[in-house]
């Protein structure tokens, strides 16, 4: 009795410090029950397309799959999702590439300001981009699906119709769009979306680049009077949708068919929610009486000519660094093209 209970002790042990790794297959006919984590607020329209995924998943697994959804970054913060489904801390997660700056290094290239139309071409082309390129970056999960916003556009206080008029002007924005700002001649001021609203009503800064989806989602449409349609710089924001890759690797096959199949499926789904998103906002700051500027094809390329340093940039730092910056940016405009841009 003593030895099989110092047998148990030592093997106790071996578990816990990781020197034995047991890979425990779901067992035939128990339910599975996974965790999402989303950081999108539970009100947010790409939080509820989540949900409807994961209700979908239930579904056609005839239950076998439970999944519950902590929405609003409850589970893991919008920054920590990814590391989170790495880790176990979720089974899936849902947030932006961007979060993490220089962690995902083939994946920056999707946000570039290549001059997304709208989302369901920004999500097209940011799956199909991580199917064809599939980065080492991404090895450790299981890559379910990725989507991306519509197009950035200028937001401002007043009319903006030539790069003359932006100049100077103090723009909120962030990460790339800051980038996008300076090389249109605007002063970029860094701050978290809840903040904007106040910043533009008490003129801390005079713009703001973010999908137009954002005028009715946060309310802007309310503190700002015109919006620029320079969607032929627009830029995007990639989101992934991950598992964790042990997770997955446990699952029956039938069920990794079913949730590839409606993964694939949900591709489509998230980009319509985008422009639908972006069609309110439009109507919502059209409704207010704000003015909606379109650049005439000279002031696009104008436009477009400035912000092509950023493009390049990246390339050249990429490359040096071994890494396909040259032709992940010549995938992305390849993809542009089939899909219309």
């Amino acid at each position: 009795m003593k030895r099989i209970i110092l047998v148990l002790v030592f093997m106790g042990f071996f578990l816990a410090s990781g020197l034995i790794v047991a890979q425990v297959p779901e067992a035939e006919g128990r339910t599975i029950n996974l965790t999402y984590s989303i950081f999108f607020p539970p009100t947010h329209d790409q939080c509820k397309a989540g949900i409807s995924w994961a209700q979908e998943v239930e579904k056609r697994t005839e239950g076998k799959v439970r999944i519950t959804v902590f929405p609003g970054g409850t589970l893991t913060k919008a920054n920590q999702c990814y590391d989170g489904v790495v880790k176990g801390i979720s089974d899936i997660g849902m947030s932006c590439f961007a979060y993490t700056r220089g962690r995902f290094p083939v994946m920056e290239a999707v946000d570039l300001p290549h001059g997304y139309p709208n989302g369901h071409t920004a999500t097209r082309v940011a799956n199909e981009f991580a199917g064809i390129m599939q980065p080492a970056e991404l090895s450790d999960v299981k890559v379910l699906y990725i989507h991306a916003h519509g197009p950035g556009l200028l937001h401002t206080k007043k009319p903006v119709r030539t790069l003359d008029e932006l100049k100077g002007m103090k723009i909120r924005s962030t990460g790339l769009s800051a980038k996008v700002t300076a090389s249109l001649g605007g002063v970029p001021v860094a701050m978290p979306q809840p903040s904007t609203y106040e910043a533009l009503q008490k003129g801390v800064v005079e713009g703001t680049f973010s999908p137009i989806e954002t005028l009715k989602g946060w309310k802007q449409g309310e503190v700002v009077k015109s919006t620029t349609d320079c969607h032929g710089i627009g830029y995007t924001t990639a989101m992934f949708v991950v598992m964790n890759r042990d997770k997955w690797n446990a699952l029956p096959q039938d069920i990794q068919n079913i949730i590839d199949e409606v993964s694939g499926e949900w591709v489509a789904v998230h980009g319509e929610v985008w422009d639908s998103s972006d069609n309110d906002g439009r109507e919502y700051t059209l409704s207010l009486g704000n003015e909606i500027v379109s650049l005439s094809t000279e002031e696009n390329e104008r436009w477009a000519a400035a912000v092509r340093p950023i493009i390049d940039e990246y390339v050249n730092l990429k490359e040096e660094k071994g890494l396909p910056g040259g032709k992940a940016v010549a995938e992305i405009e390849a993809l542009l093209k089939k899909y219309g841009k």
